[in-house]
């Protein structure tokens, strides 16, 4: 028993792991000695909504496996549907009967399939289904603290409703996202909330299971199937959103690819040239990534790279363009610069450059058990081999109308930057650099 996974996780998040899922259980014990008298209505409820929700993940398995292995943030699971409708029609033992068999029944149709090390902890689950059960308990406390007599076509039960629905959604979202934030303290949790579809995917399903419930009061268990079309649709929808995702960026790093990043870029000097403002462009360059490759290993090169991906995603603002054009370069193109409209830009742009610059070369690297200067057996520590980085920019009109003019001439100031030492930072148009400063200036 104490070699399961879930005793290999930090102490503190174990505790809160395992004091949610044992208030879960103390209120699914508590509901279960006293069940209320069940009439024939609620028993058919309860067994349409846990029946279509079965048949829901039997048709999308093949979809949600890929779905789930694809997804590097914040997971919203589409049976809430069937969850949250189990919230609004069922007393909440039943309403956390129907989660408990439709994520038992989803955990061996989507999750247990995949082999390991791929497969996920089973904990990981048991803890999903938790937060679920919690949610569909907070729900139910609304509604009854609400009273508002009949859900649908009064105002009241309009408003009910509502509260019901956001009820739902934050203990189930703060849950998740607390233990997330606890597993890795730099994940950006605001980011995922409010950055990106995550909170919208997540009321559209709730509302959508608002509508399945006033649908099955009205028209009883066949009105579920009319659910189903929608949800599946859904599911295919985020699916390829996701894969298009994975597909712009960068496996090492997490940032645009060359490709993709050229692409928004030159779409957002679009925008800049429309809107008349100012926009620069920075390229970044590792130095003597390759002597450390040799030193410290690959692995280790990854971290590096890594960590300065990290470094351009904090220090950057969120609507700022940042992709790794291959190797040890990155760019970084700035939609906006912050700056009055009386000067060139440069001056800016050289403070943020600066400012890189300087945190790149303060950034910990933790340098591996596996690194060759680190005892075999001894713990992971931060390192730092003389990681730099080199800087070149250019404005935006005014060293280049274009992606490519302005790459251009980032280029070339990147490397008088080399040609100065490197651990630099050059803006603007330089002077080419000759045969042999090419050679200097590699790596």
């Amino acid at each position: 028993m104490t070699r399961w996974p879930v005793w290999s996780i930090p102490p503190r998040l174990l505790g809160a792991v395992l004091a949610v899922e044992l208030l879960a259980l103390a209120l699914v014990v508590a509901g279960a000695l006293n069940v209320p008298r069940l009439d024939g209505d609620t028993v058919v409820l309860l067994a349409t909504l846990t029946v279509a929700g079965v048949a829901h993940t039997e048709i999308i398995a093949g979809v949600e496996r890929v779905r789930r292995y694809t997804a590097e943030t914040h997971h919203v699971n589409l049976t809430s549907v069937w969850t949250f409708a189990s919230a609004l029609l069922l007393p909440p033992v039943l309403g956390a009967l129907v989660v408990v068999v439709v994520y038992t029944h989803m955990y061996l149709r989507v999750l247990r399939p995949v082999p390991p090390p791929d497969r996920r902890p089973v904990y990981r689950e048991v803890y999903s289904t938790a937060t679920v059960v919690l949610a569909v308990h907070a729900a139910a406390g609304v509604l009854a603290a609400t009273r508002p007599g009949e859900l649908y076509g009064t105002l009241p039960g309009a408003v009910a409703l509502l509260l019901t629905l956001l009820t739902y959604t934050v203990v189930n979202t703060c849950l998740v996202l607390g233990v997330v934030a606890m597993t890795a303290p730099d994940t950006p949790i605001m980011r995922i909330l409010f950055g990106g579809d995550e909170l919208a995917l997540e009321l559209a399903t709730l509302c959508l299971g608002a509508l399945t419930a006033g649908a099955l009061l009205a028209g009883g268990p066949p009105v579920a199937l009319l659910a189903m079309p929608p949800i599946i649709a859904l599911h295919r929808t985020i699916l390829v959103r996701q894969l298009r995702e994975k597909a712009d960026h960068d496996a090492k790093t997490g940032l645009l690819n060359h490709a993709a990043w050229q692409l928004r870029g030159a779409q957002a000097l679009q925008l800049a040239e429309r809107g008349r403002h100012r926009a620069a462009l920075l390229i970044l360059d590792l130095d003597h990534f390759k002597e450390i490759n040799d030193t410290h290993g690959h692995l280790y090169g990854d971290r590096v790279l890594a960590a300065t991906a990290r470094v351009l995603r904090e220090e950057l603002r969120d609507h700022d363009l940042v992709g790794r054009f291959g190797g040890e370069e990155f760019v970084v193109l700035l939609p906006r610069l912050a700056g009055p409209d009386g000067h060139d830009g440069h001056d800016e742009l050289r403070q943020i450059a600066e400012r890189l610059r300087r945190r790149v070369a303060a950034e910990p690297v933790d340098a591996g058990t596996h690194d060759p200067g680190v005892p075999e057996g001894a713990p992971a520590r931060p390192h730092r081999p003389g990681i730099t980085v080199s800087i070149g920019g250019a404005v935006y009109p005014e060293d280049g109308s274009g992606i490519t003019a302005l790459l251009e001439v980032a280029d070339s100031a990147l490397y008088a930057a080399k040609r100065a030492g490197r651990n630099a930072v050059r803006i603007g148009p330089h002077p080419f650099r000759e045969t042999g400063d090419a050679e200097t200036a590699t790596g």
